[in-house]
C-alpha cells in the first residue's frame, strides 16, 4: 500500500472507476447477447428493438470512455448486418 496521500486517493478512485467500467461492459455484453439471441430465434421485430437498445448503450459507453469509438462502430455494424439479413 502507498504511503503518499495522493497515491492512496488515486488507488481508491481507480478502484471505483474500474468497478463502474466493469458494470458498463457487463450491460453492453448483455444487450449485445439479446440482439444475437433474437437473431438466432428469427424474431425480426425483437432483434430490431434490441439493436436500438444495444446501439444506444454502445454510444453511451463511448461517451463515458469505457470503450473505444471504433470498437463500438464495429460492433454496431456487425449487429446491424445480422439484423438486416434477418429481415430480408
Amino acid at each position: 500500500m502507498a504511503n503518499i496521500k495522493s497515491q492512496i486517493k488515486r488507488i481508491k478512485t481507480n478502484a471505483a472507476r474500474t468497478e463502474r467500467n466493469r458494470a458498463h461492459k457487463s450491460e453492453l455484453r448483455t444487450s449485445i447477447r439479446k440482439v444475437r439471441e433474437a437473431v438466432a430465434a428469427g424474431d425480426a421485430t425483437a432483434a430490431g428493438t434490441a439493436l436500438q437498445a444495444a446501439s444506444k448503450r454502445l454510444d453511451k459507453a463511448v461517451s463515458k470512455g469505457v470503450i473505444h469509438a471504433n470498437q463500438a462502430a464495429n460492433k454496431k455494424s456487425a449487429l446491424a448486418k445480422k439484423v438486416n439479413a434477418l429481415s430480408k
